[in-house]
């Protein structure tokens, strides 16, 4: 009877049983979505940004590596920073990660050299790593058998109208190269959330243990490195580094690809002619120009539209099977962006990639507990953000190196002014070489100088190429296209997609059933 009970309880009675700390929780969750992606959709431009556009002027490489390191290890640090908010309380977890967070977004904008700015990310990675374990345990311990299904929804959904809203109000701001306001508003956002903390957040009960931080942070890698001794899930945590590394083109690659070659304002009148009302959704308003950080977002307008849906549509599905066909999808998304420099084409690709998402990633979280044994449904859940750790470390290295030698424009501007005996000079009329580390002054033999200062930029050294070929610049960006054709990119990202499928093909219709027999 009681049960029956339950069965019936209507949507208005389900979000009445959410208490207090459940909707704080969420909104903490979507403020700190909107300051981090408000950042992060803009971050990989502005690292490699051309100085002369306010960006940093770092090479590929140099942003590969301080968005894949930092992001990485932001991902592994919940293990640590999870033992110690239960030790210490969550209210007091929060506020020292809202503290951190403030800071390390407040000095971000102002530091520009490569090991500053690497450090002080690495800070405001501390800052939400404290943040991240606290608020998804917050939604964990204030819900129940009835209601958590709809809670753990609510709570995503919160996670998806932060990660939208936050880059479409930079998007909005910024213009063409005012990227300071992105840190801005992330500071205030989360000085919001410390104020929301610190006056309405109640104090938390501490469970008393007899165990120190020490020993609850060794017991927590003691508990993955159990789970880890299971074959089956391990192997599966393996084939996700494929999915993550995928995912994160989305916000390493794909910017930096579109700003070197797209033409942002022939993609404006492309999407205008195809629908007027998109436009809206994908410029500043102020200028016929799109923005790369608006066409990324669509990806997460599409799941704030789109993920009821699709979740309805595959609610029957074996989880399994959803994330094999979710790769598939994914697949084809992240072709078609890299492929075109038509804006139709790359606006298809993000939200079929969109799709793709939709349809695998919330079936792994389904997937791990139905693998799980019966009572180590929470020690396998534990291990969830291990392949997002590495994916991201693998993905800064595509973005960086991989992208800086294949597909960067700077780099194949190089390429044609070595095949046609350019001598490239700066300012004072220094000969210069672009390396993986930046603009260097070379000797008449391409010897390095390394006490040599220049003085050129990446957009200046470009349009010199371009004068020495007797082009402008939008001409050489469509002959370097042409001749080297850097969408050849997309192949490794497709190949890890269909690797992806394959594998976990194999790991569903062998390696599980091989096991189960066993």
């Amino acid at each position: 009877m009681e049960k029956q009970k339950e069965k019936k309880i209507g949507f208005i009675e389900l979000m009445k049983s959410f208490p207090k700390r459940f909707w704080m929780a969420s909104i903490f969750e979507l403020l700190e979505r909107f300051a981090w992606y408000g950042m992060f959709a803009i971050l990989a431009m502005y690292l490699v940004a051309s100085k002369d556009k306010n960006g940093l002027g770092f090479t590929d490489d140099q942003g590969g590596k301080i968005i894949g390191d930092i992001t990485a290890l932001l991902y592994f640090l919940p293990l640590i920073t999870g033992a110690i908010a239960d030790r210490i309380g969550y209210k007091k977890s929060l506020t020292i990660s809202f503290i951190i967070l403030a800071i390390g977004y407040g000095t971000l904008g102002y530091v520009h050299s490569f090991w500053t700015f690497y450090f002080v990310f690495l800070f405001l990675a501390i800052g939400a790593a404290m943040f991240k374990p606290v608020a998804s345990a917050i939604v964990t311990k204030t819900t129940d058998e009835r209601n958590s299904s709809m809670g753990f929804g609510v709570f995503y959904m919160m996670v998806n109208i932060g990660g939208w809203i936050g880059p479409f109000i930079v998007g909005k701001l910024r213009g063409e190269d005012n990227w300071l306001i992105a840190f801005h508003m992330a500071t205030g956002v989360i000085l919001v959330n410390l104020l929301f903390n610190i006056f309405f957040f109640k104090k938390d009960e501490i469970e008393k243990t007899d165990l120190s931080i020490f020993d609850t942070v060794k017991k927590s890698f003691l508990n993955i490195w159990e789970a880890l001794k299971d074959s089956k899930l391990t192997v599966l945590l393996i084939i996700m580094i494929g999915f993550w590394t995928l995912f994160n083109q989305l916000f390493y690659t794909l910017p930096k690809f579109i700003q070197d070659w797209v033409d942002l304002k022939q993609l404006y009148q492309e999407v205008y002619n195809f629908s007027p009302m998109l436009t809206s959704l994908i410029s500043d308003g102020k200028e016929a120009i799109a923005k790369p950080e608006l066409l990324i977002n669509l990806d997460a307008f599409a799941i704030i539209l789109l993920q009821m849906l699709i979740s309805y549509l595959i609610i029957k599905w074996k989880p399994v099977n959803a994330m094999i066909i979710g790769f598939i999808i994914v697949s084809i998304g992240i072709g078609l962006t890299f492929y075109f420099r038509n804006g139709i084409y790359i606006i298809a690709g993000i939200i079929i990639f969109a799709i793709g998402e939709m349809t695998a990633n919330p079936k792994f979280s389904a997937y791990i507990a139905e693998i799980s044994p019966k009572g180590k449904e929470a020690l396998y859940m534990g291990t969830y953000f291990l392949p997002v750790f590495v994916g991201n470390k693998i993905a800064g290295w595509l973005s960086g190196s991989v992208y800086g030698d294949m597909s960067a424009k700077i780099s194949l501007a190089q390429k044609e002014a070595i095949s046609k005996g350019f001598e490239m000079v700066d300012k004072n009329g220094q000969l210069v070489y672009y390396t993986k580390t930046g603009f260097k002054a070379v000797d008449k033999a391409g010897k390095i100088l390394d006490n040599v200062k220049v003085d050129i930029t990446k957009n200046e050294y470009i349009a010199q190429v371009a004068q020495k070929l007797n082009m402008n610049v939008d001409q050489l960006t469509t002959y370097l296209w042409n001749t080297y054709h850097p969408n050849q990119i997309l192949y490794i990202f497709v190949g890890i997609g269909l690797f992806t499928f394959f594998a976990l093909l194999f790991y569903d219709k062998v390696f599980v059933k091989r096991l189960n027999k066993n």
